[in-house]
């Protein structure tokens, strides 16, 4: 007889065959990622089961689970595996590590092809996520938390999106891009079958207070806006200048929240509820899924907002093309066919001008810069009118 999480079985049946649960090494019998086991004697906490016969799985995941019909006490639900699959005579599935080294914004965007990948291909994929941006998948149903001895035998696939340089010449989502990437990698059709990435929260963490309300006392509604930059992409960035136009055209009729990331550069805006440096990735999707909507360039904030399906305005210049950047909701401001460097094209630099700090970003540098207040600032951005954005902002409000 052997013990697993606590309970005690005895007597355990598999398709009509008396076998023996081995403690030390739970995967060494074969079957699907939750198998049916039968037995008719069952102990846990000197609590014992009334029934003759009930119905427990050995789980790839919790070692041990129940169905959440029939539930075996000390032994933990199937309906809180996230991994679990109701065809008892599926294969085992394959078990697979996505470990992410970009920036957050691109992993979140990876949650709409893990969706996809599950939805076509239901129990044949236990996944796993490892990296950057790895705190925006807690909680997502698609993403085990695999044992140790597990984790060591998955297979590791480190994420890409290499369909980004065709993006200027096919009509392909930065979403896309990743299925793309999964169908090579796994060597099985994902077509995309989501039009936004996924986040998901608890009802605890949606319960509880809101960071807007600890540093004012009160539950505005309120936009959120990232008003910066990091140092790799100077070319995406609309100035300081142009944001706080915007802030002080809608004061007294919409709430700012300006958030931005420690280590990259975020001029502070006067009018708004300063959270810069303060948010972490989970405390970001909560203060996003309480916010009214979001302001910014092309980054994490708005891939959030997009999984929340919350509104978000755009100003992207001519960097990045129409159909690769854009969600439901979301109101773009794109400067794509309108000069010269971004006619036909998006131009995909880099750095409105060098830094000289030896990156491989300064080979890359924005071929129509302009210089502002802010410092150099593309010409597609200077010319997106911060009155035309607050506009959108009050027409997405209405």
């Amino acid at each position: 007889m052997g013990t697993m999480s606590g309970l005690s079985v005895s007597t355990i049946k598999r398709d009509r065959i008396d076998l023996t649960m081995n403690q030390s090494n739970p995967d060494s019998q074969p079957g699907s990622n939750c198998v049916r086991l039968i037995t008719s004697n069952v102990t846990a906490s000197s609590n014992e089961v009334t029934s003759s016969e009930c119905l427990v799985r050995e789980c790839k995941v919790l070692g041990v689970c129940a169905p959440g019909d029939q539930p075996v006490p000390g032994v933990q639900s199937c309906n809180d595996c996230q991994a679990h699959t109701t065809d008892l005579t599926a294969p085992d599935p394959e078990v697979v590590v996505f470990e992410n080294q970009q920036a957050p914004g691109d992993a979140l965007v990876f949650s709409a092809a893990l969706e996809s990948l599950h939805k076509a291909h239901p129990g044949r994929f236990l996944t796993a996520i490892e990296g950057v941006g790895r705190p925006l998948f807690d909680h997502n149903p698609r993403v085990a938390i695999l044992s140790p001895d597990i984790r060591r035998k998955a297979r590791s696939i480190n994420v890409h999106y290499p369909a980004i340089n065709q993006s200027d010449d096919r009509a392909i989502h930065f979403m896309q891009a990743f299925c793309e990437f999964l169908e090579e990698a796994l060597k099985v059709r994902v077509p995309l079958l989501v039009n936004r990435p996924y986040i998901y929260l608890t009802d605890e963490e949606k319960g509880w207070m809101g960071q807007v309300r600890e540093a004012t006392g009160a539950s505005p509604r309120y936009w959120i806006v990232n008003a910066g930059h990091k140092n790799d992409f100077t070319a995406k960035w609309w100035g300081a200048r142009n944001y706080q136009h915007v802030v002080d055209r809608l004061r007294g009729r919409v709430t700012f929240v300006q958030v931005g990331e420690d280590g990259h550069t975020h001029p502070p805006l006067t009018g708004v509820i300063d959270l810069r440096g303060k948010t972490d990735q989970r405390q970001l999707c909560r203060l996003v899924y309480h916010a009214t909507g979001g302001l910014g360039p092309s980054t994490l904030l708005q891939h959030m907002c997009a999984a929340f399906e919350k509104p978000y305005v755009l100003v992207a210049g001519g960097r990045e093309p129409r159909v690769w950047q854009t969600y439901p909701l979301q109101t773009l401001f794109s400067s794509v066919g309108t000069l010269p460097c971004c006619w036909a094209k998006a131009c995909w630099k880099s750095r409105t001008a060098a830094l000289n700090d030896g990156a491989e970003q300064d080979r890359s540098l924005c071929e129509s810069p302009v210089w502002t207040d802010d410092g150099w600032i593309p010409e597609c951005l200077v010319q997106t009118d911060p009155g035309a954005v607050a506009d959108a902002i009050v027409s997405r409000c209405n």
